[in-house]
């Protein structure tokens, strides 16, 4: 009876080994991240995803995630090139490419990264004047992007994008600029204001043209006149002279001058009848 129990140990401890050590040699690697196998401290390769077996105690394997990671940036206080003081904060989009590479040429990828695109941002947007940083900020975006994206292809890491997400100003900056937008608002006001009674001048010189040289058409805009007053409130309207008369008052005042004439002739010889 010892014997028994001692043999169902024994087959007990045999099977509970078995497991751990299948336990230990299969691994399931997610679709979104690769494993990086080392063999006695040596770089096998990549590994992934689905079922891997390792060999326990010899191999070892470091996890390594694919997707892409969104880490936001904190607030950085910058000197423009203008020596404008500024606070901005951006967005990096970065992910891993080279799993082998982000575990044996850098040490705590994530950091290094984070703390790259930091110091390139100050720098690229201390070279930039105020003016590019509020109106060309994708420019500055690209910039930041290519240049920590170099300095991380040898980590296997990709920098997809860099955002500058907000700029803070100094009040006094920040009244400084809406007086220069008002004022540009003004000015532009002026030119189209300028612009429009330079068309309408440019109009009213055409129907000018136009009306002086067509027989009966200052008729027609005085009787359009007349009917647009008609609407009005107004008790009072003015019936202007035909401007077409105009050309009639030499002969009439000639015809009236002829008739005086005539009358004055016709009185004198009634007189010396009488």
């Amino acid at each position: 009876m010892f014997f028994l129990d001692e043999r169902f140990m024994t087959i007990v401890g045999v099977l509970i080994f078995l497991v751990l050590i299948l336990r230990l040699a299969i691994k399931i690697i997610l679709e979104y991240e690769r494993a990086v196998l080392f063999r006695l401290g040596r770089l096998v390769g990549v590994k992934g995803p689905g079922l891997i077996i390792i060999i326990p105690i010899i191999d070892r394997i470091v996890r390594v995630p694919l997707r892409t990671i969104v880490f936001d940036v904190p607030t950085q206080e910058v000197i423009t090139k203008d020596n404008v003081t500024c606070k901005i904060n951006a967005v990096l989009y970065y992910r891993a490419v080279a799993p082998d590479k982000v575990i044996v040429n850098v040490e705590k990828y994530h950091e290094a990264t984070i703390e790259y695109a930091q110091t390139t941002l100050r720098s690229v947007v201390g070279q930039a004047y105020l003016d590019e940083l509020l109106s060309e900020r994708e420019k500055l975006n690209n910039v930041i992007q290519k240049i920590v994206d170099e300095a991380t292809d040898p980590w296997g890491v990709k920098v997809t994008a860099v955002e500058i997400k907000d700029v803070t100003l100094p009040q006094e900056m920040q009244r400084a600029i809406a007086k220069e937008a008002e004022a540009e608002r003004n000015r532009r006001a002026v030119i189209i204001q300028a612009d429009g009674e330079k068309e309408a001048a440019l109009k009213l010189a055409q129907a000018t043209e136009i009306l002086s040289t067509q027989n009966g058409a200052m008729t027609l805009r005085m009787l359009r006149s007349l009917s647009e007053a008609a609407d009005s409130k107004s008790t009072t309207i003015l019936f202007p002279l035909p401007m077409e008369l105009r050309e009639l008052l030499p002969d009439i005042k000639k015809w009236a001058e002829k008739a005086n004439r005539s009358h004055e002739k016709k009185d004198n010889d009634e007189n010396k009848t009488d």
